[in-house]
């Protein structure tokens, strides 16, 4: 199977969906979900079966005073937290090239103390590719291989495309901006909605990202054709080695009728931003036997103060992770 040159639409990333909790059966399941994208890029045992290519990294966060406006949570002492950090390739493929458009992500886990962890799984892109469950599987069955050519079947790829409109925002972000130089050299996006509860029990629906403290640059397109297959990995612990690199937290506000449980939907530019705390790694290394390679970077595990929302995609997302992290125990 020809894995390493799959198209632009395997934009879709990091996070198989399904229905809210609490409501009645989903369409799809976590199980079906993860099947789907093992269709696509087959299995390699032991590893994640999606963001399957990846880099590990440490540091520690620092939260800001102007934080406690919007949450409790001890991640915002201001205090240092320890951080342990994943970068990674979305799709299944170990072997995956870091000139390809597709999705960057950075999961992050807090040690908040006393046993107590906060987890955030991003992208870089600031919308995701899909709005319900059944829209990620569907992309799956789109992008497997017919036998006889070892590539999707073009076909199929037009009508997904004419037929799930939820995911062509994201598809746009990406067949127009290359990928960043260097993970470094990234925002990240936590896509979706997410309630911050101060010590007084006030909610205010949040969408964080962190900026890059080195800026944004994304490859030229004379890279796109020249670089070798894996940079990424390489370029981030060179960094690290000459000094931490930095990331900012910053909030945007949300207002009434903001979305608050569809992903694929930006929240306008004017919202207010608000830096809550600054992101700083200091070593980089490949995942093999490194503190990120075991942890299931589950996206509802929550300190007090944050909370999720309804919105479908991350409600699934825990459900889906285990499924995958379950397979790869067992394979070891």
């Amino acid at each position: 199977m020809h894995r390493n040159r799959l198209p632009s639409l395997l934009l879709a990333s990091a996070l198989p969906l399904v229905a809210p909790l609490g409501m009645a059966a989903p369409e799809v399941t976590a199980e079906q979900a993860v099947a789907a994208i093992e269709g696509v890029f087959g299995v390699t045992p032991g590893e994640r079966r999606n963001h399957t290519k990846g880099t590990c990294a440490t540091g520690e966060f620092v939260g800001r005073p102007a934080a406690a406006a919007y949450s409790r949570s001890a991640l915002f002492s201001g205090a240092p937290v320890p951080v342990v950090a994943r970068f990674s390739l979305a799709g299944g493929n170990p072997k995956a090239p870091d000139t390809a458009k597709s999705p960057r992500g950075m999961a992050l886990e807090f040690k908040l103390g006393a046993g107590q962890l906060q987890h955030m799984t991003m992208l870089n892109t600031p919308v995701f590719g899909a709005a319900q469950p059944q829209t990620f599987v569907d992309l799956m069955q789109a992008m497997k291989p017919d036998p006889a050519t070892g590539k999707p079947d073009p076909e199929k790829l037009k009508a997904f495309k004419a037929s799930h409109p939820d995911h062509l925002a994201h598809a746009k972000f990406l067949e127009e901006n290359n990928p960043p130089t260097s993970y470094a050299n990234s925002s990240y996006f936590g896509i979706h909605t997410f309630k911050f509860i101060d010590s007084n029990n006030r909610t205010t629906l949040v969408r964080w990202r962190f900026v890059p403290q080195d800026g944004e640059r994304r490859l030229a397109a004379e890279e796109l054709a020249s670089l070798p297959a894996d940079f990424l990995e390489q370029r981030l612990i060179e960094r690290t080695r000459q000094g931490p690199v930095r990331w900012d937290m910053v909030l945007s506000i949300g207002e009434p009728g903001d979305p608050q449980d569809n992903p694929t939907l930006a929240w306008p530019d004017n919202r207010q931003q608000v830096t809550v705390g600054t992101l700083t790694l200091s070593a980089a290394m490949p995942q093999k036997g490194a503190a990120c390679e075991p942890i299931n970077f589950d996206p509802l595990v929550m300190s007090d103060g944050i909370a999720p929302s309804d919105d479908p995609v991350l409600r699934f997302r825990s459900q889906a992770y285990a499924a995958s992290f379950a397979r790869r125990l067992s394979e070891r």
